[in-house]
């Protein structure tokens, strides 16, 4: 009798166990697709395109690693490429918004990002470095805050476009995403699990917590172009 109680009991467990998971996985894959939708038809995939949409205030490039050299990694580097396509698009009447971490003195992505921009041809005058940009949410939120931007164009790879858009949107932007190519990644699916547990976290973020960064600072609005 104790043996076949156990086993009943076991079994019960085993059905809670699996009850539990199947909601984790179905809840999991729910806010995946709900991040990834909710801002699709604001994707492009080619500086043509921009045509369909009122010319934004801004061009926004989330940070990504550099090197000692000076260097943008490849990463950095496309999503920079394709903000100097957007800023080329509107004849250079738009504001580009360098956001990355400058954390230490020895480490400075906005500092490799301005000069690269510069390198390409972009007016100095028309580039805001935000040094406190140290995750997608924060330079997003300052977009806003520091630079009074309602309107933007983000760059970055299409893997990240989905989370970085629906922030965005959710923080009350009218944004858009130029979503580069994935062809500099490495590990992809390396990023892509990490990319979707960071999927959750901005659902967290912007709906539950809707926290402050921890750094803000005075208004710098970017200049308004005719």
């Amino acid at each position: 009798m104790r043996s076949k109680r156990k086993k009943k009991k076991k079994n019960r467990a085993q059905k809670a166990i699996a009850i539990i998971l199947l909601i984790s996985a179905l809840l999991f894959t729910s806010l995946q697709l709900y991040v990834m939708l909710y801002p699709l038809s604001d994707i492009f995939d080619s500086v043509e395109q921009l045509e369909k949409i009122e010319r934004p205030q801004a061009v926004l490039v989330l940070g990504a690693a550099v090197y000692a050299s000076g260097n943008p990694s490849p990463v950095l580097k496309d999503r920079l490429d394709y903000a100097y396509q957007v800023y080329e698009y509107y004849d250079g009447k738009i504001a580009v918004i360098v956001s990355g971490d400058n954390g230490t003195v020895e480490y400075n992505e906005t500092k490799v990002m301005y000069d690269y921009l510069i390198s390409k041809g972009v007016n100095a005058d028309d580039i805001y470095r935000d040094y406190a940009g140290f995750n997608t949410y924060d330079s997003i939120y300052r977009a806003g805050y520091i630079f009074k931007v309602q309107s933007v164009i983000i760059c970055t790879q299409r893997f990240h476009i989905y989370r970085a858009l629906y922030i965005a949107k959710r923080l009350g932007f009218k944004a858009y995403g130029y979503a580069a190519e994935n062809k500099s990644m490495y590990n992809m699916t390396y990023n892509h699990i990490r990319e979707s547990l960071a999927r959750i976290k901005a659902v967290m973020e912007t709906d539950i917590m809707k926290r402050q960064p921890k750094y803000l600072g005075d208004p710098i609005p970017v200049k308004q172009y005719e």
